[in-house]
């Protein structure tokens, strides 16, 4: 499949959508990510209009849209355990009694975070680690009832994913092993969160599912397949991994049971920057198992998979299911970084059933866009239509919404909010996930940690 569009540039996409609101055409073949799924929807050329500037200075959205301002950091839990976490990344919704809706969110806390989640008894891995998840329940108005910790003493808790068991699986973005940085214990895992009970998952690492710098994960409805992302730092990049486990679809714990961690390989394509065609399939992706997945001695991207090597990716993030397929973001490729070429941003597919790879989307490149440019990162379907992107690059942040005919536009951006006058900077967005009854979309801003819960006229 090929494409005749042109990327658009940042430069671009402000002086055609003023104040941010109008359609933003990209390249890429975007029936594919909705087909067979409920986002299956276009919402025509303007997406929801013009962006609306806030009074309140916090967040610009669509006319007609409103947002509830949740949570922020250093404001005290409801729970009483202590402040806020700093560092709000990845999040899901989950469906409640009596219309409720249960929130589990990241914190990226390093070891040198700004506001730790608060150790809690029964739910703490590590003293020493400063990342984790709290817990919102929320009314039917999006009130907020609670808030609570719902896992501590874990590190870098970037991303991660829902499973079809209604649990949330949060992701160490990391593989600092006990001794650094003062950790206790080995870093680098997954945990599932109970978002309604945390004390039935407590703070177990599911080993089998590997240690290395976790981004996202997502799960296969029907066979209980585990997809996961990793966002390594340096050479030789991340890899994207499939986990077979022992009890699929086995429910709350049944992760724990074990299984095997396999990374993909595609034959003759080593990098996967390399592909810059949108539409460019790849038949006989291989599966090959991880000679060590606790990565004792050698982090899992450095081992030796045989004849054939492995293919690696930079910036491998978000990962959603979608239809039949797993989708999974890499956000740019830089060639001076010792990727084989660049790009702002690549979204793939991987058809199981028929073991076939394909780019659908490709973001730039373009030497008027100041890197990373339009990174895409978190993603997630919209229930009332099209995708939702959470940016990850210089400037002003954004959501962007991408309909199903390749319209992109802008659906919030967030108001500057460290930095200067001269020197302005804002924090990025993460976490985008919709409320199970697809009327409110949830989104956070990174730093100052703040969540939001946006209403208006979804279209369906």
């Amino acid at each position: 499949m090929s494409i005749s569009s042109r990327p658009a540039t940042r430069r671009q996409v402000l002086a055609r959508s003023g104040a941010l609101g109008a359609g933003i055409a990209f390249t890429g073949a975007l029936s594919e990510l909705f087909a067979g799924t409920a986002a299956a929807q276009s919402l025509g050329h303007a997406g929801y209009g013009p962006l609306v500037p806030d009074p309140d200075g916090l967040l610009d959205l669509p006319r007609g849209f409103r947002y509830r301002v949740l949570s922020r950091e250093g404001d005290p839990l409801r729970s009483g355990e202590g402040p806020v976490p700093s560092n709000h990344d990845g999040m899901s919704a989950f469906p409640g009694r009596h219309g409720r809706v249960h929130l589990v969110r990241n914190h990226e806390n390093r070891a040198d975070g700004r506001v730790p989640v608060p150790t809690v008894k029964g739910l703490t891995y590590d003293p020493e680690g400063k990342g984790g998840c709290t817990a919102l329940t929320l009314d039917h108005r999006n009130h907020v009832r609670d808030e609570r910790v719902a896992i501590a003493g874990t590190a870098v808790n970037c991303a991660g994913g829902p499973t079809p068991w209604h649990t949330w699986l949060t992701c160490e973005e990391t593989e600092d092993k006990a001794g650094t940085n003062g950790y206790t214990k080995d870093h680098g895992f997954i945990f599932e969160v109970d978002p309604v009970d945390p004390h039935r998952t407590g703070a177990v690492p599911l080993t089998a599912m590997g240690r290395f710098q976790h981004e996202a994960i997502a799960v296969d409805p029907r066979r209980g397949v585990v997809y996961e992302t990793e966002d390594a730092f340096e050479r030789p990049f991340g890899l994207f991994y499939r986990f077979l486990p022992e009890k699929p679809l086995g429910g709350t714990g049944s992760l724990r049971a074990g299984g095997r961690l396999q990374a993909m390989r595609v034959p003759g394509v080593p990098d996967l920057s390399s592909i810059q065609e949108t539409g460019a399939s790849f038949d006989g992706v291989e599966w090959v198992d991880v000679p060590d997945p606790l990565a004792a001695e050698t982090p899992i991207r450095f081992q030796d998979f045989g004849r054939g090597g492995i293919t690696h990716a930079q910036k491998l993030e978000g990962c959603y299911w979608g239809g039949r397929s797993v989708y999974f973001v890499s956000s740019f490729a830089r060639s001076a970084e010792g990727s084989a070429a660049d790009h702002y941003g690549q979204i793939w597919r991987y058809d199981p059933e028929r073991r076939r790879l394909t780019l659908v989307i490709v973001f730039g490149p373009d030497t008027d866009v100041r890197l990373p440019g339009e990174s895409p990162d978190n993603i997630c379907l919209a229930p009332s239509g099209g995708l939702m992107v959470c940016e990850d690059g210089n400037g002003a942040q954004h959501v962007y919404g991408v309909t199903r005919r390749g319209e992109v536009y802008a659906m919030a951006r967030g108001a500057q909010n460290i930095g200067t006058e001269e020197e302005p900077e804002w924090g990025e967005f993460a976490g985008v996930t919709f409320s199970p009854d697809g009327d409110t979309m949830y989104v956070n801003c990174y730093t100052p940690g703040t969540t939001f819960a946006v209403t208006g006229p979804w279209r369906g």
